[in-house]
Parts: structure tokens; C-alpha cells; sequence
């Protein structure tokens, strides 16, 4: 990460392009090491994110609202209530 942020400092984007990528190496191999499939970790992340930004979409269109008439604020609170629907529902 901190290669990640000299980067970004001063290097050009093929540099910054370049520490993602060696992120994304990394945690694919910790994910391997702690016995976890990433592209099945990965593909539980997207089907979450799609979960959640259904439900604010549903939020706004609630509220009358587009993406471009609402705050970061009012999506946070969107995103965060969920999230919380989510976790009720897996009883986590």
C-alpha cells in the first residue's frame, strides 16, 4: 500500500495501474493461502454489491429522486440501511 501511495504522488497512471495490480496478486494469494476461492469470494462480493445498490436505487426512486439530485450523504444512508436489512435477513 505504501508503494501504492508513492505512486500516486508522482508517478504517471501505468505506475498506479501497475500497484493495483500487485494488490490484487496479493490478496488473491492470501486468499488462496487461507483456503478461500477467490473468484467465489469475489463473485459473493458482486452479488452483495448488486443486492445493495438495488435497494438504493429502490430508496431513491422511494423518495422521487435520481442519482443526480441526491448527496453523498442521503446514498450513505441508503447504502447503510441495506446493509442492515442484509444482516437482518442472514442473521448476521
Amino acid at each position: 500500500i505504501a508503494e501504492l501511495e508513492r505512486a500516486r504522488e508522482g508517478a504517471g497512471q501505468h505506475r498506479i495501474e501497475e500497484e493495483i495490480g500487485d494488490l490484487l496478486f496479493t490478496v488473491v494469494n492470501l486468499a488462496r493461502f487461507l483456503g478461500v476461492d477467490p473468484e467465489q469470494a469475489l463473485r459473493r462480493t458482486n452479488a452483495k454489491f448488486r443486492s445493495r445498490f438495488a435497494e438504493v436505487e429502490n430508496g431513491l426512486a422511494e423518495r422521487g429522486r435520481g442519482f443526480h439530485q441526491t448527496t453523498l450523504e442521503e446514498m450513505e444512508e441508503l447504502w447503510q440501511r441495506a446493509k442492515t436489512r442484509e444482516g437482518s435477513k442472514s442473521g448476521s
